[in-house]
């Protein structure tokens, strides 16, 4: 087996899904070969070294090659994981900046918004070109996405390749632990169903030893101390009656009701411009896995065992003497696909797919967010029928600026970005016509060199 990670100097991610994938026994004494891919040598070289150490501190058979040459690093490929960030700090910073001349505020802007459609812009040509390549070079391989903006890249591969893809988001997965805190009931008694598109994929059940729990997360809410964990998104339940899966930081800016108006921000403690403090901090982990894959500090490996997850168990169950942030840890969802595959054990994941009538008040073809079961013959996503309407309806305030960005792209449409900066509930909400207009013009500007069209 071959697992090739295209942007591998993201060695936080790097690191996690190596070490997860070597926790199934299964895989231990397989010989896999894990090729690292990126443009930048030093984070290449960090990655590899990174790897090479839980290769030997697991006593695992593997071996790890490293590659700038995209291509080379697909050859053979069964399984491709995209987790590249095209710009880096400095194009997120513009992101942030220039919006914020024209007074709007972001938090993250990875996702949805103009942060999200001009990450798009910059992101999307390049995980086609991979798509495009694994055509070539491994054409029977699966592509799991995980770099944002998650919808629109995977909704490219799908109207513009052949290759089988999916794209991962831990976001269903630890909302589902959060929700089990702030009731304090154990998450081995719980079931849920959630599905939406990504970052805005809703808890449409959420039971407790099969029964219904939100008025027990209603309850909940009433503590301050919890309340205040996760404001927005509970004034988000209050609003339209069921728990969104990306956190508050993120939807308060998908949403037109609380980023433009300063008593908001203050209320809900929105945190401005959090996203710059994370690539800050990301920076700081980063160094002290230079230092690590140097031999100066010692990699600590071994957090969970992944047999909580699959033998005999429910899915998602954990022991009990594993502490939940140690648990998720890993990605889970990207790690049971490749158990799944292999060996024929059926896991559930959430995937972000193509609507088939999956969700059926949502646009055929658009990403969703849906249940997928998993085993040897693939990825099976699980028809959910009708969302809520206004479930509904929120989410359909933003494909149709998904749908302009990807069209924008496909068709070589400048004004399908202006459309799509008109038709975003937060810009139209926070801005005159004209300020949107010259916003887009001075980010087109900039990212010139990013754009063919």
């Amino acid at each position: 087996m071959i697992v090739t990670i295209i942007g591998a100097g993201s060695v936080v991610f790097t690191r996690n899904i190596i070490e997860g994938l070597f926790r199934w026994p299964e895989f231990k004494d397989l010989g896999i070969t894990i090729k690292l891919m990126d443009i930048a040598p030093g984070r290449l070289k960090t990655a590899c070294g990174i790897v090479k150490q839980i290769i030997e501190k697991l006593g695992v058979k593997a071996a790890v090659e490293g590659f700038e040459d995209r291509a080379e690093s697909l050859q053979g490929a069964d399984y491709v994981f995209n987790t590249v960030q095209v710009g880096g700090f400095r194009d997120t910073k513009i992101d942030f900046d220039i919006p914020e001349k024209y007074g709007l505020q972001q938090t993250i802007a990875d996702t949805h918004g103009v942060g999200g459609i001009f990450r798009a812009l910059r992101t999307i040509p390049v995980v086609l070109e991979i798509a495009h390549d694994m055509e070539c070079f491994c054409p029977d391989a699966w592509l799991i996405n995980y770099s944002n903006p998650m919808s629109v890249n995977v909704w490219s591969i799908f109207d513009n390749t052949t290759v089988k893809a999916v794209g991962l988001c831990h976001s269903v997965n630890t909302t589902a632990h959060q929700i089990a805190s702030y009731m304090g009931v154990s998450y081995n008694r719980v079931t849920y169903k959630a599905a939406g598109i990504n970052h805005m994929d809703f808890f449409i059940e959420y039971k407790v030893d099969g029964q219904d729990a939100y008025p027990m997360l209603r309850k909940a809410a009433e503590n301050p101390d919890i309340l205040h964990k996760d404001p927005v998104r509970f004034e988000i339940m209050k609003m339209f009656g069921y728990f969104v899966s990306e956190s508050s930081e993120h939807m308060s800016e998908y949403v037109p009701y609380f980023i433009q108006y300063p008593d908001e921000i203050e209320r809900l403690h929105i945190p401005i411009r959090e996203y710059i403090r994370r690539c800050i901090e990301a920076e700081q982990v980063y160094d002290s896995f230079v230092d690590i894959a140097a031999g100066r500090r010692e990699l600590p490996v071994g957090y969970v065992l992944p047999e909580a997850l699959y033998i005999g168990r429910a899915e998602g169950e954990r022991k009990e003497n594993v502490p939940l942030e140690q648990d998720v840890t890993y990605p889970w969802n990207a790690l049971k696909i490749l158990h799944g595959i292999e060996t024929g054990h059926r896991h559930g994941i959430h995937g972000n797919v193509k609507n088939t009538g999956l969700i059926e008040n949502l646009p055929y073809g658009c990403c969703v967010e849906v249940p997928c079961m998993v085993d040897q013959t693939g990825i099976q996503p699980l028809h959910v029928g009708k969302l809520p309407p206004q479930i509904a309806g929120l989410i359909m305030t933003q494909v149709p600026v998904l749908e302009l960005t990807v069209k924008a792209i496909e068709e070589q449409r400048r004004d399908y970005i202006y459309d799509a900066a008109f038709l975003d509930p937060v810009l139209r909400a926070s801005m005159k016509v004209n300020d949107i207009k010259k916003m887009v013009d001075e980010l087109f500007e900039i990212y010139d060199h990013y754009i063919a069209f």
